[in-house]
């Protein structure tokens, strides 16, 4: 005999749309902050959308120092979560390795180094020898170096989803799962309310927090949320021995992988340089809980043929199971978090660029605190979803990007990088003007922009570098002939 669902309310203060982790994390941290009257929808199950195949990395030091203490309050919260809730979060602080094989990869990590030395984080610049002492698995004949970060660990993403429902339904949260909202209530520019499958319910305050179908909900009311999935790929091998509960998080950015222990074994995971885009965000079949897309190994090739140089076990052991699990990806590879600009009260937190676990207590308490406070204690302006416009919605343009942003996570961070994708978008009458005097374009709101011109002759690209910048001498001969 089937259970009766539970009564919906026909009215909460606050409806939340999508029960991953960043929605479960925004009604804990609303209710920790006194706001009870919350209502949390979810089509499926906790957790059953993208939140459950993550691979639960949380590294702490992200580009900007604000991105930093968002993660650092997630290690905190993480951390602390069983005693509070009596449910644990599967975190474990067991440090992270990220090793160098090129020259301007060390220069990148030196760097890393010091900017974590400026945030306060414990971070070491180690030998090739002393991370393999950490990692000893690992094979260090071809790495120039490497930082340890201690402070780095793991967490299971579908405990730490229902230890933070948890921790919201003990103060009051009401979560409905199987229920799926099919439209916005607006009146006069602002939201008012949501409806369902099983009858509308009225709200003052909306939050879209509905991961790779956030698109969908937000065009369900004319708000454009600018993200588009693609697939993302790892495998879990069977036992390996040296593989251990504590062993650290390792990243090889040149070789596009990651490694965490699973069980005795491995998680071999990574970003390749060209993304495979899943379909159109308005296409997204349903239901699709707790599902992965098919096996590709020919597209997984790359990645493992790397994690084999980096841990040569690996080239003997069996894989004991496939994921290819859809994930959000943004223009920008930045998440996406704050009021929509088109409709007031609306509020979104999406598009989490596969950092969604470690970024999610950090991401729940800065939205929690711009729907109760008006703003975030952080400067979140990097997330914040007025940074778009209308047009970064296109879905081919979004298909065109995603391929090439998926690979950046682990691409070398170079000074004035340009995204070469879904270009060119925006041109200005005097666009074939500017080419023609060998102008080298960057790309700001769409619009071709010329960034320096390059004399004639001369092939205007830019190289990117650490040093002194190929383009610099023009630019100066610029600003003398013009002074």
């Amino acid at each position: 005999m089937t259970a009766e669902p539970a009564q919906l309310p026909g009215r909460a203060r606050v409806v939340i749309i999508g029960g991953g982790v960043i929605g479960a994390s925004v009604a804990y941290h609303l209710a920790l902050m006194g706001w009870t009257d919350v209502l949390l929808l979810e089509q499926g199950q906790l957790s059953c959308g993208t939140t459950w195949h993550a691979a639960g990395l949380v590294g702490q030091l992200r580009a900007t120092e604000n991105g930093t203490r968002l993660v650092q309050y997630s290690t905190e919260l993480y951390g602390r979560l069983e005693e509070e809730t009596g449910l644990s979060a599967g975190f474990r602080r067991c440090g992270g390795v990220t090793v160098a094989r090129t020259h301007d990869r060390m220069v990148q990590l030196r760097r890393t180094a010091a900017t974590a030395e400026a945030y306060q984080l414990d971070c070491e610049l180690i030998t090739p020898a002393q991370a393999r002492d950490r990692y000893p698995i690992m094979a260090v004949d071809d790495i120039a170096g490497a930082i340890w970060l201690p402070g780095d660990g793991r967490a299971n993403p579908t405990d730490l989803t229902a230890a933070l429902a948890r921790g919201a339904r003990d103060r009051g949260v009401l979560i409905r799962e199987r229920v799926r909202v099919t439209g916005i209530r607006t009146r006069a520019g602002a939201v008012t309310g949501v409806h369902t499958d099983r009858g509308d319910i009225e709200a003052e305050i909306v939050v879209n927090c509905a991961g790779q179908w956030a698109k969908q909900v937000g065009a369900m009311c004319g708000v454009t949320v600018p993200l588009h999935s693609a697939e993302h790929f790892y495998v879990v091998t069977e036992r390996i021995d040296g593989a251990h509960r504590d062993l650290p998080v390792l990243r090889d950015p040149d070789g596009y992988t990651y490694f965490k222990e699973e069980v005795g074994g491995l998680v071999v995971g990574g970003f390749e340089p060209e993304a495979k885009p899943w379909v159109a965000p308005d296409e997204l079949p349903y239901p699709f809980e707790f599902r992965l897309l098919d096996e590709d190994w020919d597209h997984f090739a790359i990645l493992m043929d790397s994690a084999i140089a980096r841990i040569p076990v690996l080239a003997e052991t069996g894989i004991k199971k496939f994921y290819n699990g859809p994930e959000s990806f943004t223009p920008d590879n930045q998440f996406i978090l704050g009021e929509a600009p088109e409709l007031r009260n609306f509020f979104v937190g999406a598009g989490f660029n596969s950092v969604g676990i470690a970024s999610a207590g950090g991401a729940g308490r800065a939205l929690a605190e711009w729907i109760i406070e008006g703003e975030p204690s952080l400067d979140l302006s990097a997330v914040d979803i007025r940074r778009f416009a209308r047009f970064n919605g296109n879905n081919q343009w979004l298909h065109d990007r995603v391929s090439e942003v998926l690979g950046l996570h682990y691409a070398v961070p170079w000074p004035n990088r340009e995204l070469a994708t879904a270009r060119p978008f925006r041109r200005s009458p005097a666009y074939h003007l500017l080419k023609q005097a060998n102008a080298c374009f960057g790309s700001r709101m769409g619009w071709e922009r010329a960034n320096y011109f390059a004399p004639p002759g001369q092939d205007a690209a830019i190289e990117y570098g650490w040093g002194q910048q190929s383009w610099q001498p023009w630019s100066n001969a610029e600003q003398r002939a013009a002074r």
